[in-house]
């Protein structure tokens, strides 16, 4: 794991907001043109009210947004990581490897699994088409009535595919089998690297989805070790202040005993 520095932080947040920028106008530019064109083709579409056809178009920006800036997080620590470049490298062989082994229908589970997100926005734009479709035969419904229509059968159906996905991943995490898998490792804490524990691993979907997971433990070390080195000098100032207290008693001493010896030369 590597510990950024503050430049590094710097720079790498500046990636991860101008791919997010970039990706925020190109997003805001496709969803206006939408809109724009539905605008045109579609009467029911220009009876929307001006706020909520904004809102379509800022929304596709959004999300292009979110998404284009996680993967110029990902690319700029990749790219500045030797280890996990050459990491993704051997993940690429063994990913050849892993093909030809696989039948189709294995391989296109594992395609939907990296490509949950976008399948299901994907399926929620067909839904919203083709419920709209649907909808609009009923010619005693008014333009906005059908998309509202349109947009809830489309949302119900989004958010069942959904839940089925994350049915199918929490059996997964279950069984020990998918993203989440247990495997049994020596403990790093034995000297005698003879005892086994079992440790809870994920593998990403992608290059550097688990990047904030590292980042939080590269926080919490900061942390960590800022409170050791508090903690240290606590403990150092509290051993030298008895140091100093006796130097003080063993003054005293010796300076009463010095003033009795004079008093006694005096009365002799």
């Amino acid at each position: 794991m590597k510990v950024l520095t503050k430049e590094e932080e710097q720079q790498h947040y500046n990636a991860t907001v101008k791919g997010g920028t970039i990706g925020g106008l190109v997003g805001l530019g496709l969803g206006s043109a939408g809109v724009l064109a539905a605008s045109r083709r579609f009467h029911a579409f220009r009876a929307l009210t001006v706020p909520f056809r904004v809102f379509l178009a800022a929304s596709t920006g959004t999300f292009v947004a979110v998404i284009s800036a996680d993967r110029a997080s990902a690319a700029y620590d990749i790219e500045h990581t030797p280890q996990k470049k050459l990491a993704i490298e051997r993940e690429q062989e063994k990913e050849e490897t892993y093909r030809s082994s696989k039948t189709t229908l294995q391989l296109a589970r594992k395609w939907a699994e990296d490509n949950r997100y976008p399948i299901i926005f994907g399926f929620w734009l067909t839904s919203m088409i083709g419920s709209f479709a649907m909808v609009n035969r009923n010619s005693y419904l008014t333009g906005s009535q059908k998309l509202v229509q349109a947009r809830m059968y489309a949302q119900g159906a989004t958010l069942a595919v959904l839940l089925a996905s994350f049915a199918v991943e929490t059996a997964d995490a279950k069984n020990g089998k998918g993203r989440w898998e247990t495997i049994k490792i020596i403990d790093p804490n034995d000297p005698t690297h003879k005892h086994i524990i079992e440790k809870r691993i994920h593998h990403e979907r992608y290059a550097g989805e688990d990047q904030w997971r590292e980042m939080v433990e590269a926080e919490e070390a900061k942390i960590n070790a800022r409170k050791a080195a508090a903690e240290a000098a606590k403990h150092e100032d509290a051993s030298k202040k008895p140091k100093k207290d006796s130097s003080k008693e063993s003054s005293k001493e010796s300076s009463k005993e010095s003033s009795k010896e004079s008093s006694k030369e005096q009365s002799s």
